[in-house]
């Protein structure tokens, strides 16, 4: 389990039913799909899978979450202000996600005691897929940043959690013929996947977003000991529609060094430094060696505490990224609590403020946008 995993309480803000239909809401999840099996048109257009280089984890659906993600906390994301007053784009891909959704559901193993069903599973799906939240919101900043700077490169990339179908589970619903999916079976859980995967495929083209791409899915399980069965047949569906398969395990967790073998088309290794001052800095150099060693690409961490003291140990990861060589050559993905990012760009406080510009120009000064 995720080392932070006890700073994330979580409900969903919005829970929404499958319907009253006597047609099964798993079976509406995937019509739209199942019309054209040779995918949406995105998805056509593809020859290869969509890279990407710094993404930014955003969490949010679950209600203990003290903010929703509008526009006005989405847009430091987007882009950034140097001191020099020149904006510039910053993350070039979001991964929203969620681990429970607050009211005892959990959407991956650990976190309470209870699996979430289908109903959940999509409830979290409409929570991302809106026109002034989640997905939505940052679909209209990044449109008003390009009429202020011009459009990026390329359209900022998405990825979507996946969550774990938790073995055991039996009543988390059907897909077809209302036949309850059994967890106990490796094949109901992989089915249960491949419907999610495609409900999401279905919402993006329902929003039609103008300026991001759905970019692929992530795996929520941080370790492989339950799901090592399953992961290869999700990650050959995910790439045959051209979506990549994205996995951040925790520091030496089950199965983080085969994370090739079990289909993930990119792994990003967890240093769980930031959390706990007692944990040295040699962590880093450690974490970074491992990555390394296994062509893994690297999360850097922090949460809220960034502000209340802790911003040396944010220092500490850019400082070793780059004396390691990780900056210049690596995938980064950003794990920053709920939403302490956003808290350092409005922070009048000096230290703070410096901070967030060695942050940002961290992201937007790598070698790999020359």
């Amino acid at each position: 389990m995720r080392f932070v995993k006890f700073v994330l309480l979580s409900t969903l803000v919005a829970f929404i039913a499958c319907g009253s239909s006597s047609k099964d809401a798993n079976e509406e999840g995937t019509s739209d799909s199942n019309k054209d099996k040779t995918g949406y048109q995105w998805e056509k257009n593809r020859t290869q899978l969509l890279d990407y280089h710094d993404m930014v984890l955003l969490y949010g659906g679950g209600s203990h979450r003290t903010h929703l993600w509008d526009a006005q906390y989405m847009a430091p994301y987007v882009t950034y202000v140097d001191k020099d007053k020149k904006e510039h784009w910053l993350f070039d891909s979001f991964l929203f996600l969620e681990i429970h959704n607050g009211k005892g559901k959990m959407f991956a193993s650990g976190y309470t005691s209870t699996p979430a069903n289908q109903q959940d599973w999509m409830a979290l799906v409409d929570y991302y897929f809106q026109s002034k939240l989640a997905l939505g919101a940052l679909d209209k900043a990044i449109t008003a940043a390009t009429a202020r700077i011009g459009a990026p490169a390329t359209k900022r990339r998405v990825v979507i959690g996946l969550p774990e179908p938790i073995k055991g589970q039996t009543d988390w619903g059907s897909v077809k013929n209302g036949q309850q999916l059994n967890f106990n079976n490796d094949a109901d859980r992989i089915t249960a996947c491949k419907w999610y995967i495609d409900y999401v495929r279905m919402k993006f083209k329902e929003l039609d977003y103008k300026n991001i791409e759905l970019a692929g899915f992530y795996w929520i399980a941080e370790e492989a000991t339950n799901t090592r069965t399953i992961v290869n047949e999700l990650g050959n569906y995910m790439n045959s529609l051209k979506y990549t398969f994205n996995w951040i395990p925790y520091f030496k967790s089950d199965g983080y060094s085969e994370w090739k073998s079990f289909g993930f088309n990119y792994a990003y290794l967890q240093p769980n430094y930031f959390f706990n001052e007692k944990t040295p800095t040699s962590r880093l150099d450690d974490a970074c060696s491992l990555a390394k060693n296994y062509n893994m690409d690297m999360e850097m961490e922090f949460d809220e505490r960034v502000s209340k003291g802790w911003g040396y140990r944010l220092t500490n990861y850019m400082d070793a990224f780059k004396k390691n060589g990780i900056w210049s050559s690596k995938r980064l993905a950003y794990y920053q609590g709920d939403v302490a990012l956003y808290n350092l760009s409005v922070s009048t406080n000096t230290d703070e403020n410096q901070l967030y510009h060695d942050f940002c120009h961290f992201i937007i000064d790598r070698p790999l946008y020359k």
